[in-house]
Parts: structure tokens; C-alpha cells; sequence
């Protein structure tokens, strides 16, 4: 069983490649049914347990979804369902690598927002606008980790880049930002998160992109030294 294990991996990574080429090469369109199980098993000459641990391991990912009574379809592979998993990495991260994870941020958020100051529309702006003056009226902080969360996903959206918010949106989850919130707020951050949130949106109201993007990054930046200071380096 031993000298088994590793082939079958290996079939079922196979499997996997075999099915995403398909889909890369328009043999399977978003929204299409696979073949039967028994079917793309012996269309692809491989185990259909290695093809039933592939088509697992793709709907987990997101690029398949069983659907009850029906079978097995490829999603709508929006960039939101593919890049889900980055939400659970941040969730799960500790130490350095929360660290890493804020340096990442950091350089996506300045050129999301650099490239919102470009393409932000009026109403999106006042959405923008919205969060800002809900998280200045408030000193609740569940309030303000909601309007945060909120101000910079408009700001996300304001960008145009589907793939760039949908890693954003992992790399900011609600767990991830408490964490970080919890300790930053002990050392009285909250007025200077103010600050730098108002200079991230007079930054997209002069529609700055230059402007725009070092106020993000400074804003981003300074979570990320606080955070590195308490891991000691």
C-alpha cells in the first residue's frame, strides 16, 4: 500500500491537469456539464477513483460545483470563487507570516487604490465617503473594522481588476483584520487610521493616482511596522 500511495497522487494530479487543460482549451465552457464520471474516466484512460479525488479536489478549489440530481458543471470561474483559499490562509496565519501577508497587501492595496483614483466613478466615490464618515462617527470597534472593511472594497471595485479585489478580499477577511485590530487599537491607532483613511480619499477625489497610492501604502505600512515591532524585528 505503501508503493501505491505516491502513484495514485500522482494519477489524480494527472486527473486534475487533464480536466483544467479542458476547460483552458474551450472543451469545457463555465457553465457546462462534465461527462459522466464512468465517461471522462475512460475518455481520459484513468481510475475513476483517481477522476472522482480530481473532480473532489476541483470543486473544493472552485472550478467545478456539483449540483444535486444533475452532476458535475464547471462554475462561472469567477475570480472571487477561484481565489477563496487566500481568505483562509490569512485566517490561519501566524506570526511572520502575517507579516508577509500585510507586505503583499500592502503593494496591492497602493495600486488598487492608485488605480481607483483613476477610474472611480461619482457614486462609488460617495460610497467611499459613506464608510469614512461612519467610521469618524463612531468609536465602537466592530463598527469601525465593518466600515473599514467596507471602505476598502469599494475602493477595490472602484479599480476594475476582479482578480486584484478578489485577492484583496482574502488578504483582508474580517478574521484577519480583528486579529490585527485588536492589539493596533490598544496603542490608540484609531486617530491615525482616521487620518490616513481621509488621505486615501482626497487622494481618489482629486483623482490623484500617484497621491492615491502612497497614502494606501502608507496606511497599510504602518500596520505592517506595528505588527513587525511586535514580533520583535
Amino acid at each position: 500500500m505503501d508503493e501505491e500511495a505516491p502513484q495514485k497522487g500522482t494519477v489524480t494530479q494527472r486527473a486534475i491537469e487533464r480536466i483544467k487543460a479542458m476547460i483552458a482549451g474551450g472543451l469545457l465552457e463555465p457553465g457546462q456539464r462534465l461527462p459522466t464520471e464512468r465517461d471522462l474516466a475512460a475518455q481520459l484512460g484513468i481510475s475513476r477513483s483517481s477522476m472522482r479525488e480530481a473532480i473532489r479536489a476541483l470543486t473544493v478549489l472552485g472550478v467545478l460545483e456539483a449540483r444535486h440530481g444533475s452532476g458535475i458543471y464547471v462554475t462561472a470561474l469567477e475570480a472571487g470563487d477561484l481565489l477563496e483559499t487566500f481568505g483562509v490562509v490569512a485566517d490561519l496565519s501566524r506570526g511572520p507570516r502575517l507579516v508577509e501577508l500585510l507586505e503583499v497587501r500592502r503593494i496591492l492595496e497602493s495600486t488598487a487604490t492608485a488605480l481607483a483614483a483613476a477610474r472611480i466613478t461619482d457614486d462609488r466615490l460617495a460610497e467611499v465617503e459613506k464608510h469614512l464618515t461612519a467610521m469618524n462617527a463612531t468609536d465602537d470597534p466592530e463598527e469601525i473594522l465593518a466600515h473599514d472593511l467596507a471602505f476598502h472594497r469599494e475602493i477595490a471595485a472602484a479599480a476594475g481588476n476582479d482578480t486584484m479585489a478578489a485577492i484583496l478580499e482574502g488578504l483582508s477577511s474580517r478574521t484577519f483584520r480583528a486579529r490585527v485590530w485588536r492589539g493596533y487599537q490598544e496603542e490608540g491607532a484609531f486617530a491615525r487610521t482616521r487620518r490616513e483613511h481621509a488621505a486615501i480619499h482626497r487622494a481618489l477625489s482629486a483623482r490623484d493616482p500617484e497621491a492615491a497610492r502612497a497614502a494606501a501604502a502608507a496606511h497599510v505600512g504602518e500596520v505592517e511596522e506595528w505588527l513587525r515591532a511586535q514580533l520583535g524585528g
